[in-house]
């Protein structure tokens, strides 16, 4: 599996928002960078979200603590994917 960055997995989860909420990918990353970066979402869509990003990458993110918590800044959820890719990568 081919490396990723942080920045890569942003961009797919703005896509995936604003695919969801039928906006340009370019607004919602504006209003994100007006939040702080915050998921503008519910905790269904959130699922959903991550559903997807799992399947993208054939990854399974641990669903502990630190992944609940990061699902609620975009930049701490692609660190966490990241992470989870990374680890991957290390054990195959």
């Amino acid at each position: 599996m081919p490396s990723h960055s942080v920045q890569g997995i942003v961009d797919i989860v703005i896509d995936f928002l604003a695919e969801h909420q039928d906006r340009p990918s370019h607004d919602v990353y504006e209003e994100l960078a007006g939040r702080g970066q915050d998921l503008p979402v519910d905790s269904v869509l959130i699922m959903e979200i991550l559903a997807r990003i799992e399947q993208h990458f054939e990854v399974s993110v641990p669903a502990d603590a630190e992944a609940g918590r990061s699902l609620r800044s975009v930049w701490a959820f692609a660190e966490t994917v990241y992470d989870t890719m990374q680890a991957k990568e290390h054990k195959q």
